[in-house]
């Protein structure tokens, strides 16, 4: 079955109703979902790409989930990544919190993705942290409290700026 091209004056707006209480019912899933149109992205995910473009640099932040980096950063990385590929000759860091590895495994991960986005990646240096390891890292509001993370996530950006000023001077 061949999908059909539809243009912009086809477009109709529809109304959609779930006969299911269940809060996690995979029929409101289905009624959740947002169709794209030929060309076009929701108004979120155009928001979030317009800010991707307009960026000289990416930092990403994850933690570390079955060797990998979480599906929420997946779904926003394949999002920015549909033609056109906004992520393309950026320069980018990665920085975790995590378990015993703080992340790093997770971060490997995003650097092989990378590579099939076009990104740029610094190689040094690398910043994972164990956020469960005596003396605390974060107050109880999570916000980063341990200086020696301080300086330490402070050389990452100040790479990062250097390497995004570097991978941009002839353009």
């Amino acid at each position: 079955m061949e999908a059909a091209s539809v243009s912009a004056s086809s477009l109709i707006r529809v109304a959609a109703l779930s006969g299911s209480l269940r809060k996690s019912s995979y029929n409101r899933g289905l009624i959740r979902s947002d169709l794209e149109g030929e060309g076009s992205f929701p108004p979120a995910i155009e928001a979030f790409r317009q800010k991707i473009l307009e960026a000289d640099s990416i930092l990403f932040a994850s933690p570390e989930y079955n060797y990998s980096f979480t599906a929420p950063l997946k779904n926003a990385i394949d999002w920015a990544s549909r033609p056109p590929n906004v992520w393309a000759d950026k320069a980018a860091a990665i920085v975790s919190a995590g378990g015993d590895f703080g992340g790093g495994r997770s971060q490997y991960h995003l650097r092989q993705v990378g590579v099939f986005l076009d990104l740029h990646f610094i190689n040094k240096p690398e910043f994972f942290l164990n956020a469960f390891q005596p003396p605390a890292k974060f107050d109880s509001d999570g916000n980063l409290i341990d200086e020696q993370a301080k300086e330490r996530l402070k050389e990452v950006l100040l790479s990062l700026q250097a390497f995004s000023l570097k991978l941009h001077q002839n353009q």
